[in-house]
């Protein structure tokens, strides 16, 4: 049986040929160029490209909620009820917010327990808690629209969170940013090699959905101490818009 010896410069590939009938095995010789990956590997750059833009915020998403507490299930759900319709009306009616822009995100009624030692755990009365997210555009209105919402009877309002609706519409400029910066870092690093970038082999964008993310930032909710009557403070800030590419590169 004739021995396959190590080949230098070639790809041994194993297979088998079909001969009347009669399979052959054997190994087959393979153009040197056309399986090099030891060279490809040696001959190419990777690098992480990150792009990010500060943009002002056109929405905020609140959290705004009722809390109820009675004797009995009925008493405080009864209570609650009432009190998020007034809180509802208030927003649509008043601040103009869209039936859409309005989500329940929480409801629940629950007993409120208490333990001594002579009874053990009873129960004391129950809670019943509405929460509503609230999707509003005026941004120079938040403050007003919180203080408005707190008066109506909202007693649980969370943290603001301010975003860009539509992050799509930055998504060719962060894509150019993190692209340029790619290239910036494949540049420095062919240089100190004492090579020369060659062109760019593959390109892998490293966001879930292949989007830009949104970071939503908390608002700054503050309450003057001193002068109740100025109401609630909220300032936007900025969001970020970001991506990542991971950038192959040829090296000459």
């Amino acid at each position: 049986m004739k021995k396959w010896g190590k080949t230098v410069g070639t790809v041994l590939l194993a297979g088998s040929l079909l001969v009347g009938g009669t399979a052959l095995s054997g190994v087959l010789q393979a153009p040197e160029k056309a399986y090099a990956a030891e060279d490809v590997q040696r001959n190419v750059v990777s690098v992480v490209g990150k792009g990010e833009l500060s943009i002002k915020p056109d929405i905020v998403y609140l959290s705004i909620g009722v809390s109820t507490s009675a004797a009995t299930a009925e008493e405080a759900q009864k209570s609650n009820g009432a009190k998020i319709t007034k809180l509802t009306n208030l927003l649509k009616k008043t601040w103009g917010i869209a039936d859409k822009d309005i989500q329940s995100t929480q409801f629940y009624v629950q007993p409120n327990y208490a333990y001594t030692e002579k009874d053990g755990q009873q129960v004391k009365g129950y809670n019943a808690q509405h929460t509503l997210q609230v999707s509003y555009r005026d941004l120079t209105k938040v403050g007003g629209l919180l203080d408005a919402a707190s008066t109506a009877g909202a007693n649980n309002i969370g943290s603001a969170r301010f975003a860009i609706e539509d992050p799509s519409a930055f998504e060719a400029q962060v894509i150019e940013k993190a692209m340029a910066n790619a290239d910036v870092k494949a540049a420095a690093i062919a240089k100190v090699a004492k090579r020369s970038l060659g062109q760019v082999v593959t390109v892998i964008q490293n966001d879930d959905g292949n989007n830009p993310v949104v970071y939503m930032e908390s608002a700054q909710m503050t309450k003057a101490s001193a002068d109740m009557a100025a109401g609630t403070s909220v300032e936007a800030g900025e969001v970020k818009v970001s991506t990542q590419l991971s950038v192959m590169y040829e090296l000459k």
